[in-house]
């Protein structure tokens, strides 16, 4: 089933300690499209600027990305700057230009309001809104959010989570929303303001599902070498959805239990080189084969008998 993707498209600079790109291809929607990519088709609605360079519009294109709903206006696309240190766990942002972004209004095409999964990027929550407004009974709907929306705009975010199947957040942002210090509690009263669940993503320490009557922890697959963390999280999320988007039956525990591993599995892509270099090179082959290496990782024996 197709799937639609509403966020951000930029031109990212990015210095870590392993080298600086200027100017290379970013935003929520570009992973998350990117990703998804790989498993079933995806729309794109996002807003770029005259500058924005026509290669990156042919790199979707030959990904088999619906491009309709990519609008180019006049003024400069939404560029950020970010540097990250040794621990490569969050970016210090030293730039953002929101530019052609900052006036951002999501219009869906016709031919995407039939649409069956829908991903709310990292926008402000009234414009997640909009876009729920403009689709006719999705299957599954999940939202991105951020500190800065969750500070800024809460009543606002919690109408929009009233309408959400699925929220992503990470750790510092579960907690920030649900005025809970501990994860499992941040989680249970986030499922209260709507969403059936909630993904908690923690970085180079794998991420959490929560669900009313289950939680499912999966790892985050232990790599040598660690470039460039930017988009890892909306790479995660590409990857779970496109993995719900292929399955013909129901959206069951086991199935996000598969998305939550899938989307594991592309976000250790995207992290070996910087922007997009390695989603550009990585074959479903290697896919499958690090698939079956996570399944390695966590398995184990049942425990026997327990003896004295």
């Amino acid at each position: 089933m197709s799937l639609l993707v509403v966020g951000s498209v930029a031109l990212d600079s990015v210095e870590t300690p392993f080298g600086r790109k200027e100017d290379i291809l970013g935003g929520s929607a570009t992973y998350f499209s990117t990703c998804s990519s790989f498993f079933t088709p995806v729309r794109v609605v996002a807003v770029v600027g005259e500058d924005f360079p026509e290669q990156h519009v042919n790199f979707l294109r030959g990904r088999g990305i619906d491009l309709e709903g990519l609008t180019r206006e006049s003024g400069r696309t939404f560029r950020w700057k970010g540097r990250y240190g040794y621990e490569l766990n969050e970016a210090q942002t030293l730039d953002t230009q929101l530019n052609v972004f900052q006036a951002f209004s999501p219009k869906l095409p016709e031919s995407y309001r039939d649409t069956p999964y829908v991903f709310l990027g990292n926008i402000h929550p009234e414009l997640q809104s909009q876009v729920l407004d403009q689709v006719r009974a999705p299957k599954l709907v999940a939202a991105d959010t951020m500190n800065f929306w969750i500070q800024g705009s809460k009543p606002a975010l919690l109408k929009t989570l009233k309408r959400v199947n699925l929220l992503f957040v990470n750790d510092a942002e579960a907690r920030q929303l649900a005025g809970e210090h501990n994860v499992v509690k941040a989680a249970r009263a986030i499922l209260g303001m709507g969403p059936q669940r909630v993904v908690i993503k923690r970085g180079e320490y794998g991420a959490l599902l929560f669900e009313q009557d289950h939680i499912f922890a999966c790892p985050a697959f232990p790599l040598a070498e660690v470039f460039d963390p930017t988009g890892a999280g909306d790479t995660f999320a590409g990857g779970f959805m496109g993995t719900l988007a292929t399955s013909p039956g129901p959206v069951d525990n086991a199935l996000l239990r598969r998305a939550m591993v899938m989307g594991s599995v592309m976000a250790s892509f995207t992290v070996e080189k910087f922007s997009l270099e390695r989603l550009r090179e990585v074959t479903r082959p290697e896919i499958h084969a690090r698939f079956a290496e996570f399944r390695k990782l966590t398995h184990f024996d049942d425990l026997g008998p327990l003896e004295r």
